[in-house]
């Protein structure tokens, strides 16, 4: 330690002329060295450094204006997308709604379509049913007429003269042209 503290008291005392040379100790000329270099790098470099270190902190506080802008713009875009969801999700309940509204209707209207053609086919298989029931009434009558009038023909054949026989065919005939009238 001696000898740092005796480089700065040897200072004082510099040969005014004579030899030029240097110092080879190391630990008397480092810190002069040192010092004087520092000293140049702070009055030269403060204001380089303060420059870089502005530019510096532009450029951050720009990026940090540029990200809040960017932040802010996809914050838009997601409110805007958010509404335009909610929107087209309000609309597809509103399809939705109104197939299935679409759907019951045809339904409803199938049903009572159908039930028309039942209700229709009913009546007609009930006025098939009815007309056929007195066709066939009306067949069996005649059959039954037809052979009661061969039986009594051949009873009054055997049994009557031709006179008598001449007026109970009249009486027939005019017992069956009344029949014939009420069925009509």
């Amino acid at each position: 330690m001696k000898n740092v503290t005796d480089s700065f008291v040897s200072l004082g005392h510099w040969p005014s002329a004579g030899s030029f040379g240097f110092n080879t100790d190391i630990l008397a000329t480092n810190p002069i060295n040192l010092s004087v270099v520092l000293g140049v790098l702070i009055f030269f470099g403060k204001g380089v450094l303060n420059d870089l270190l502005d530019n510096r902190k532009q450029r951050i506080l720009s990026t940090i204006r540029n990200s809040e802008e960017l932040r802010r713009g996809a914050i838009e875009q997601l409110e805007r997308a958010r509404a335009r969801l909610q929107k087209v999700e309000m609309e597809a309940d509103e399809y939705r709604m109104n197939g299935y509204s679409e759907i019951e209707r045809e339904k409803v209207n199938l049903i009572n379509a159908t039930s028309y053609s039942l209700e229709q086919l009913e009546n007609y298989k009930n006025e098939t049913l009815h007309f056929e029931q007195q066709r066939t009434i009306n067949q069996v009558r005649q059959e039954v007429f037809q052979q009661a009038l061969q039986g009594a023909l051949r009873t009054l054949s055997s049994c009557l003269n031709s006179e008598l026989h001449f007026r109970t065919i009249s009486a027939n005939i005019g017992i069956l042209g009344a029949m014939e009238e009420i069925t009509d």
